[in-house]
């Protein structure tokens, strides 16, 4: 039909209407695809502002209880009663007579589900003795740092671990025993220029073997901050008659790291020490975007709440 100036109108409205109409529905229909789409490979979501750490430091004397007996699974039955995130072990056998041959380390871990790492001081008794870390995160690297030898050789263990905002290194030390503290104070300096020298969040756990008002003690607190003990108990050592406090936590800086609780667990058999159990909460920095590099951390989103650093 041939439309005139004159023609009805109404038909040309509706299917006008109806053309936007349409045109607004797949509008929609992408925009929403466009926000549930994954961020591309590489775009990094935002991390939490905060994360909650759940840490252990404890000398399990190889497995040894107080009634001489080796038990590892006494020891897993107590750290699995702490639900920790990270556990620095001190006086770790590998494959030694004495503690009846095992890989201690890789026994603990598998008995609690979590990653490990070891570092030797020396060879003992057809294996070796040394230190562990189990953790629940990732484990990056592992770095055992060379101490200045004393009574016996020394390391500490560092690693790296994978937590939701980024790396966070963890130092585990067991500096020498003997009365006189040179060799403990030399370890000490040893492992003060290796924090130094980190650029992640730091925590700094272990056997420190000396008391609080030391200058051992002290040079840690002039460059990180102790997590000091909230409850009535602060002696760790010894499991039967607890007269000395000798195994610490610190963690890096002044204002990022938020120290919740940290007690001393009264266990009294599995081990000649007590461990410490320190509830942290690592707060993440708001800046920071781009994409995500194995030392970068993600950009901090300042309205997450607190989240466990490492996944159960």
């Amino acid at each position: 039909m041939l439309r005139t100036a004159f023609s009805d109108p109404a038909p040309r409205l509706r299917r006008a209407a109806a053309s936007r109409a349409r045109a607004a529905r797949v509008l929609a229909l992408l925009l929403l695809a466009a926000c549930a789409r994954p961020a591309p490979p590489g775009e990094p979501t935002p991390a939490p502002a905060a994360e909650t750490w759940r840490v252990v430091t404890y000398n399990i004397h190889h497995g040894e209880g107080l009634d001489r007996r080796v038990d590892l699974e006494r020891i897993a039955r107590v750290l699995r009663s702490l639900d920790a995130d990270v556990i620095a072990l001190q006086e770790v056998d590998s494959v030694v007579t004495r503690s009846g041959g095992e890989d201690q380390a890789k026994r603990l871990a598998e008995l609690l589900g979590m990653e490990h790492a070891f570092g030797a001081f020396m060879d003992y008794q057809g294996g070796r003795y040394g230190m562990a870390i189990l953790s629940r995160c990732a484990i990056r690297r592992a770095n055992p740092v060379r101490l200045p030898d004393g009574n016996e050789p020394r390391v500490a263990l560092a690693v790296e671990l994978d937590a939701p905002g980024g790396p966070v290194t963890v130092v585990n030390v067991h500096f020498d025993w003997v009365a006189g503290d040179g060799y403990r104070f030399a370890q000490a300096q040893r492992v003060a220029r290796f924090l130094d020298s980190l650029s992640t969040p730091y925590i700094l756990a272990g056997d420190f073997n000396d008391r609080p008002h030391t200058r051992t003690l002290s040079l840690f607190r002039e460059r990180a901050r102790e997590a000091a003990k909230t409850g009535e108990q602060r002696f760790t050592f010894s499991a039967d008659d607890p007269n000395r406090e000798i195994d610490y936590v610190f963690v890096s800086g002044k204002d990022r790291w938020r120290v919740v609780a940290v007690d001393v667990v009264e266990e009294t058999v599995a081990s000649d020490h007590f461990p410490v159990v320190a509830e942290l909460v690592l707060r993440r920095a708001a800046a920071g975007t781009g994409r995500r590099v194995a030392a970068t951390p993600r950009a901090a989103d300042p309205t997450a709440g607190p989240v466990r650093a490492c996944a159960r």
